[in-house]
């Protein structure tokens, strides 16, 4: 005889039903959210190996630094690009901005590849960074839309994790593709890639819904500013961001030099650098899983310490070797010092937008501008001083460090917990962010 089935029995098995489409959905978005992070890594660590050819073309030396403007151009673009593409997706949603984005990114990137001189290119690599911007930044704020608290750190991490394969091999493929294709190879394929995301973004099911959409006149964009740069916490972890990123820009620009002037190596650099990078990955995938267990603000202040004391173990070793380390010791003191990126760039990110969700999309525009645009420009300072030895990369590196942990342990201290609550979304799904009212300060 069978039992009749109670409403909360049907209800549970309609939940069960509905699950596996849940993951997969989930799933898709964290691939969709990873690619558009990648877009950024594409665009700077495929161009690399290309520096001794664009040299060549345009008559540079050898030595030549002014390559890295390339970089410094798209960092400049992918941080001003962000001011406009977070609080318009605050009031027309994730997707019509995303796709503005990446059709810009895929006209600059073209531009690029056609353009006469090193001067027309500089400028394409800014309107490509302005065109980056988008699914840089709109990553961010399609996250924390439906995941709050260590849950997003941990999805953070993940998504880190696996877009931290695009340098492990973006350089070697560079290197590859131009052993069939002419350099400026480099600048296609981000191309190619932009448009294949625009199309995949089609299955993204909007993130933002209608009643949580805000003004964009200019008393609601003041308001939603002064929001943001009046939160402790926010304004601490962002500009934390903005010195880590910093460190990061400047180890993406002077790598190549470095191992090809200062260790002679250049052959080598794809692999070298890949072989550096998947220290990143590993990193990110031991944060994923600790971040839930040991909580956010633990894995930061412990990362944070661990950066500084690696940093100012390489300075002594620069100090010691006069700026021309053994290759061996030189990539030894990188994997030291790479780990504590991995630590501490989504959880960071996941700490400033926690008191902010109401303005999620305000918030990643400052905090990706801030970050992006005085990153590149710290870093600049760093690869204009190059020397022909390691010392001016690893200097920069103990400063950067150094005021990252200050904004950390003196202006974030006492981080506010996250308070979850349900909020509708478009689709009648109730997804957990934290609490519109959640803005305070702490002590």
């Amino acid at each position: 005889m069978s039992t009749p089935s109670t409403p909360s029995t049907l209800s549970a098995l309609d939940e069960a039903a509905h699950e596996p489409a849940r993951a997969r959905s989930n799933r898709e978005l964290i691939g969709i959210v990873t690619a558009c992070m990648a877009m950024a890594a594409v665009s700077i660590d495929l161009l690399l190996p290309a520096f001794d050819e664009i040299r060549a073309e345009f008559g540079l030396a050898a030595d030549s630094s002014k390559v890295s403007l390339l970089v410094t151009a798209f960092f400049l673009g992918l941080g001003v690009g962000q001011l406009f593409y977070g609080p318009m997706s605050d009031r027309f949603g994730r997707k019509p901005l995303l796709w503005t984005g990446l059709a810009i990114m895929a006209l600059g990137a073209a531009g690029a590849a056609l353009a006469p001189s090193l001067g027309t290119i500089i400028v394409c690599r800014f309107a490509w960074g302005l065109g980056a911007a988008a699914p840089r930044s709109l990553a961010l704020a399609i996250v924390r839309d439906r995941y709050e608290g260590s849950e997003m750190a941990r999805r953070m991490s993940l998504i880190m994790a696996v877009f931290i394969v695009v340098p492990v091999f973006a350089p070697a493929l560079g290197a590859a593709a131009m052993e069939f294709a002419p350099w400026r190879i480099v600048f296609w394929v981000p191309c190619g890639a932009a448009i294949a995301l625009a199309a995949w973004v089609t299955r993204l099911p909007e993130t933002l819904a209608p009643e949580a959409r805000r003004a964009v006149g200019p008393a609601a964009l003041a308001e939603a500013f002064r929001v943001v740069v009046r939160t402790r916490q926010t304004v601490a972890y962002g500009l934390a961001v903005m010195f880590l990123f910093g460190f990061m820009s400047s180890y993406l620009a002077s790598s190549e030099i470095i191992i090809e002037d200062v260790f002679g190596r250049g052959d080598e650099f794809p692999i070298i650098f890949g072989a550096l990078a998947v220290v990143l990955g590993l990193a990110s995938l031991v944060n994923a899983r600790i971040v839930v267990q040991v909580g956010v603000v633990a894995v930061v202040r412990a990362a944070s310490v661990w950066m500084v004391a690696a940093t100012a173990a390489f300075a002594i070793i620069a100090l010691v070797t006069d700026g021309t380390p053994p290759l061996w010791l030189y990539c030894t003191l990188v994997v030291m010092v790479l780990p504590g990126v991995s630590l501490l760039g989504p959880n960071c990110n996941t700490l400033a937008m926690a008191p902010v969700p109401h303005v999620a999309g305000m918030a990643s525009a400052v905090l990706g501008t801030a970050g992006t645009t005085g990153g590149a420009l710290l870093g600049s300072i760093v690869d204009a001083s190059f020397d022909n030895t390691i010392r001016p990369f690893v200097f920069g590196a103990v400063i950067f460090t150094t005021l990252m942990a200050l904004c950390i342990h003196v202006l974030g201290r006492r981080p506010q917990p996250a308070v979850a609550v349900a909020v509708p979304v478009a689709r009648g799904e109730s997804l957990p962010i934290v609490s519109p009212n959640d803005t305070a300060t702490p002590p």
